[in-house]
Protein backbone atom coordinates (compact mmCIF):
# COMPACT_ATOMS: atom_id res chain seq x y z
CA UNK A 1 0.00 0.00 0.00
CA UNK A 2 1.15 3.33 -0.83
CA UNK A 3 0.44 6.66 1.44
CA UNK A 4 -0.42 9.98 -0.96
CA UNK A 5 2.26 12.32 0.12
CA UNK A 6 0.95 16.25 -1.03
CA UNK A 7 1.87 19.62 -0.23
CA UNK A 8 -0.27 22.53 -0.75
CA UNK A 9 2.82 24.86 -1.72
CA UNK A 10 3.64 22.82 -4.61
CA UNK A 11 2.13 19.86 -7.02
CA UNK A 12 3.84 16.87 -7.89
CA UNK A 13 6.77 17.53 -10.81
CA UNK A 14 6.05 21.24 -10.53
CA UNK A 15 9.42 23.04 -9.10
CA UNK A 16 9.95 23.79 -5.37
CA UNK A 17 9.11 27.79 -4.66
CA UNK A 18 11.77 29.25 -3.82
CA UNK A 19 10.73 29.75 -0.18
CA UNK A 20 11.49 26.24 0.52
CA UNK A 21 15.24 26.67 -0.85
CA UNK A 22 18.39 27.67 -0.02
CA UNK A 23 17.88 30.77 -2.07
CA UNK A 24 14.75 31.66 -0.27
CA UNK A 25 13.93 31.22 3.20
CA UNK A 26 15.07 27.83 3.82
CA UNK A 27 11.93 26.54 5.34
CA UNK A 28 10.47 22.93 5.55
CA UNK A 29 7.31 22.59 3.03
CA UNK A 30 3.75 21.96 4.17
CA UNK A 31 3.46 18.31 3.67
CA UNK A 32 0.20 15.95 4.10
CA UNK A 33 -0.96 12.28 3.86
CA UNK A 34 -3.66 10.34 4.25
CA UNK A 35 -4.32 7.26 6.98
CA UNK A 36 -1.70 4.89 7.57
CA UNK A 37 -2.22 1.23 6.33
CA UNK A 38 -3.09 -0.62 9.87
CA UNK A 39 -0.28 -1.53 12.40
CA UNK A 40 1.17 1.82 11.57
CA UNK A 41 3.47 2.66 14.32
CA UNK A 42 5.62 5.30 13.35
CA UNK A 43 6.41 7.14 10.34
CA UNK A 44 9.82 7.97 8.90
CA UNK A 45 10.25 11.17 5.79
CA UNK A 46 12.96 11.17 4.17
CA UNK A 47 13.62 13.66 1.13
CA UNK A 48 16.53 13.08 -1.35
CA UNK A 49 17.77 14.31 -4.68
CA UNK A 50 19.39 12.02 -6.87
CA UNK A 51 20.55 14.53 -9.63
CA UNK A 52 22.99 16.25 -6.73
CA UNK A 53 26.68 15.65 -8.69
CA UNK A 54 28.00 13.11 -5.94
CA UNK A 55 25.52 11.24 -5.74
CA UNK A 56 22.23 11.28 -4.04
CA UNK A 57 22.22 14.11 -1.61
CA UNK A 58 19.71 13.64 1.45
CA UNK A 59 17.83 16.96 2.36
CA UNK A 60 15.64 15.97 5.48
CA UNK A 61 15.23 12.97 7.47
CA UNK A 62 12.76 12.21 10.31
CA UNK A 63 12.15 9.33 12.31
CA UNK A 64 9.96 8.01 14.86
CA UNK A 65 6.75 10.36 13.99
CA UNK A 66 3.73 9.04 15.56
CA UNK A 67 1.48 7.15 13.93
CA UNK A 68 -1.74 9.44 14.59
CA UNK A 69 0.74 12.47 12.92
CA UNK A 70 -1.47 13.08 9.22
CA UNK A 71 0.88 16.60 8.59
CA UNK A 72 4.00 18.76 9.28
CA UNK A 73 3.58 22.18 9.18
CA UNK A 74 5.60 24.57 7.05
CA UNK A 75 9.02 25.93 8.80
CA UNK A 76 9.18 22.47 11.12
CA UNK A 77 11.77 22.81 13.71
CA UNK A 78 15.33 22.35 13.38
CA UNK A 79 16.06 20.57 17.20
CA UNK A 80 17.14 16.29 16.70
CA UNK A 81 14.71 15.54 19.35
CA UNK A 82 11.03 17.15 19.43
CA UNK A 83 8.51 16.47 22.41
CA UNK A 84 5.88 14.10 20.64
CA UNK A 85 9.49 11.58 20.09
CA UNK A 86 10.58 12.22 16.89
CA UNK A 87 14.16 12.58 15.60
CA UNK A 88 15.76 14.51 13.19
CA UNK A 89 19.11 13.41 11.62
CA UNK A 90 21.46 15.44 9.95
CA UNK A 91 20.77 16.24 6.23
CA UNK A 92 24.11 16.46 3.09
CA UNK A 93 24.75 20.20 4.29
CA UNK A 94 25.29 18.52 8.05
CA UNK A 95 23.05 19.93 9.64
CA UNK A 96 19.83 18.56 11.52
CA UNK A 97 17.03 19.34 10.16
CA UNK A 98 15.42 20.35 6.72
CA UNK A 99 17.56 21.76 4.11
CA UNK A 100 16.28 23.06 1.17
CA UNK A 101 17.38 22.69 -2.66
CA UNK A 102 20.63 24.31 -3.65
CA UNK A 103 21.41 22.62 -7.04
CA UNK A 104 24.27 24.23 -9.25
CA UNK A 105 22.55 26.31 -12.15
CA UNK A 106 21.73 25.11 -15.44
CA UNK A 107 20.73 21.93 -14.53
CA UNK A 108 16.87 20.80 -13.23
CA UNK A 109 17.25 18.36 -10.07
CA UNK A 110 14.37 16.39 -8.39
CA UNK A 111 13.52 16.15 -5.36
CA UNK A 112 11.90 13.01 -3.67
CA UNK A 113 10.18 13.23 -0.40
CA UNK A 114 9.08 9.50 0.79
CA UNK A 115 7.07 9.24 3.55
CA UNK A 116 7.51 5.54 5.25
CA UNK A 117 4.58 3.53 7.84
CA UNK A 118 6.90 1.76 9.86
CA UNK A 119 5.21 -1.51 12.63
Amino acid sequence: MSIELTSNAFGQGESIPKRYTADGQNTSPPLRWQSPPAGTQSFALICEDPDAPRGVFTHWTLSNLPAETRELREGFSHEPNLPDGSRQGKNGFGRIGYGGPDPPHGKPHHYYFRLYALD
